[in-house]
């Protein structure tokens, strides 16, 4: 083996020629932002019929691909630095470089999440704390087939490795190795998690690796899935398989799902939530639950506060802390009037936007064009945000909003909760599922993911409800369901919850001046809701008056209130009394 060690900056190439000139700051050792510098390339060929042809790029030499016997690739790329992502990403066809040097892709059929085609290897060490009924189980040996085939179909081809960290706490982080066949799909997992500093990387080991082949087509009676797509999670071996799926959220929710069941076996709460503190009080801090197409991201980027991040956090004994570097938002409907700092990132360097139509001469966004999916996304650093928080720490959670997009257009835009009736609602996690961030999903579906992340959940329900409940009890705080999703009717025939009237709803509980004003107690659902707020249109806060057909209402609140019963009765004998008495119906 020949190597050669070539010191310098990180190397733009032709793609500064098409931009004009380097991006940001010049970089500098150990910056951990979203340009993170490496002093040096590191260079091995080999020739002597090893395991691949050549590798480049900043690794621990004794955490390489070969040592955890992935051999026989092509060309492989260790950490490298968004310009050479993006530059990778153009060459190889992957994509159009957009305005500002954003990445412009598309993942094919495959526009969301695959719920249905992911797994979990029932293994003797997860066999009494997987949540089975939520987790399709994967026997062990069809793993070690599927594992065995994907190595196979891999030889030969070029890879991208990202050692990086979920979680920004050091003291409950993950250590993650993701392994792509796609450029892109590198710079995406590089923007999405946290990245080392130059210096960590030299004795980076991974806790678990992560492989994204979307050229590999599982067999679904050979490897024990349901279709040539995959996610398999074997939790003994440290290894998620991701095949047959361009859809580059499979990677960031894979680290995720993890974590929701790492962290609770060490005390620490995980949540599929978006948080902000007041500005130079992190004590302040504010969580946001809910689903895909909530509001979490637009909500939580309020630029009165300090961002922590937009989807995934723990809640340690320390306080809050973020588990990504980047943010996720959906771009359908973005405007620069409404959110202007989410708007500015689609025209920044290395953002990777994702399945959106664009003109071909000017590349121009188009934000209402729906026709590839309605879960048009954007993927860039935390740091596009100017009010996003250095560190991604915040303090314990002083407000708790969960957020509802409820189709049928029954619940109001803000109601306060107790805790038991936060507890219930946690467990509960009514929305709707919105077009386009799941296969299949063409149009609100109501639905009860509980936790608000049902998807991402290995343990059951009650571990997570448990969790949450003890740190409220001992820490504080103060609750509220906020329904960001339609009134004046159900879907169909109403609108939108208009984002200004939600904005100031939440602006006013999170400073405390919402507590002070009257609240009325829903005669459906039981909670308080406030009568009258400065800025708020007072019909808008009580739904029934916001429909034409006040009967037709009344019907949507009596299924709407059966649902939650009927949703309740799986959780009955696994709460409390207090729980137990705040149960709708």
């Amino acid at each position: 083996m020949v190597a050669l060690t070539v010191p310098s900056r990180p190397v733009y190439g032709s793609l500064m020629h098409v931009i004009g000139s380097p991006i940001g700051p010049d970089p500098v050792a150990d910056r951990e932002g979203p340009f993170a510098n490496t002093d040096l390339i590191e260079t091995s060929l080999i020739s002597d019929g090893g395991a691949c042809k050549m590798t480049t790029g900043r690794v621990n030499p004794d955490f390489t691909l070969d040592t955890q016997g992935i051999n026989g690739l092509g060309n492989v790329y260790y950490n490298l630095l968004e310009p050479a992502l993006v530059e990778e990403a153009l060459k190889r066809g992957e994509g159009s470089l957009g305005q500002g040097g954003a990445l412009l892709v598309t993942t094919g059929k495959h526009t969301g999440r695959s719920p249905k085609d992911k797994f979990v290897v029932r293994t003797k060490d997860v066999e009494d704390t997987i949540w089975w009924e939520n987790n399709t189980p994967m026997a062990p040996e069809a793993f070690d087939v599927l594992y065995a085939d994907m190595l196979e179909h891999m030889k030969g081809k070029d890879y991208f490795v990202q050692d990086l960290f979920g979680g920004a706490d050091p003291a409950h982080r993950l250590d993650v190795r993701v392994v792509t066949e796609l450029a892109w799909h590198s710079q995406f997992i590089r923007t999405m998690l946290r990245r080392p500093a130059l210096t960590e990387l030299d004795g980076f080991v991974a806790d678990f690796t992560i492989i994204n082949c979307p050229t590999f087509k599982a067999d679904a009676e050979k490897h024990g899935c349901r279709s040539e797509t995959v996610i398999a999670m074997n939790f003994e071996k440290k290894i998620i398989l991701i095949g047959g799926t361009e859809y580059a959220g499979e990677n960031k929710k894979s680290v995720f799902t993890l974590l929701n069941y790492i962290l609770p076996g060490k005390g620490v709460m995980a949540m599929h939530c978006s948080a902000n503190h007041a500005p130079n009080n992190p004590v302040d801090t504010a969580i946001f639950f809910g689903l895909s197409g909530t509001g979490k991201t637009t909500l939580s980027a309020d630029p009165s506060r300090i961002l922590i991040g937009d989807d995934e956090h723990g809640w340690s004994e320390r306080g809050t802390f973020n588990f990504e570097g980047g943010c996720y938002a959906k771009t359908i409907n973005l405007s620069a009037e409404a959110e202007p700092e989410i708007f500015a990132t689609t025209s920044k360097f290395g953002t990777v936007i994702e399945n959106m139509v664009f003109n071909e001469h000017t590349k121009e966004l188009d934000f209402e064009d729906n026709s590839l999916t309605d879960n048009m996304r954007c993927a860039y650093p935390l740091d596009y945000i100017s009010n996003a928080s250095e560190t991604a720490l915040g303090g314990h959670p002083k407000n708790i909003i969960l957020l509802t997009c409820d189709a049928f257009g029954v619940l109001p835009p803000i109601a306060r909760l107790t805790p038991a009736q936060a507890m219930y609602h946690f467990l509960s996690g009514f929305t709707s599922k919105t077009p386009g961030t799941e296969v299949g999903v063409v149009e609100p579906i109501p639905t009860f993911s509980t936790c608000f992340g049902a998807p991402f959940m290995p343990r059951r329900p009650e571990a997570y409800g448990n969790l949450l409940r003890d740190k409220i009890a001992k820490h504080g705080a103060t609750c509220w369901l906020v329904n960001t999703g339609w009134t004046g009717g159900a879907y169909g025939t109403g609108s939108r919850m208009p984002i200004k009237a939600t904005r100031n709803l939440l602006t006013a509980a999170l400073d405390g001046s919402l507590a002070e004003v009257e609240f009325r107690k829903d005669e459906n659902f039981g909670f308080d809701v406030p009568v009258a707020v400065a800025g708020v249109a007072d019909i808008l806060l009580d739904p029934r008056r916001t429909w034409n057909d006040k009967d037709a209402y009344d019907a949507q609140a009596e299924k709407l209130v059966s649902m939650f019963s009927d949703n309740f009765e799986q959780y009955v004998d696994y709460i409390d009394e207090d729980v137990k008495a705040a149960a709708i119906g």
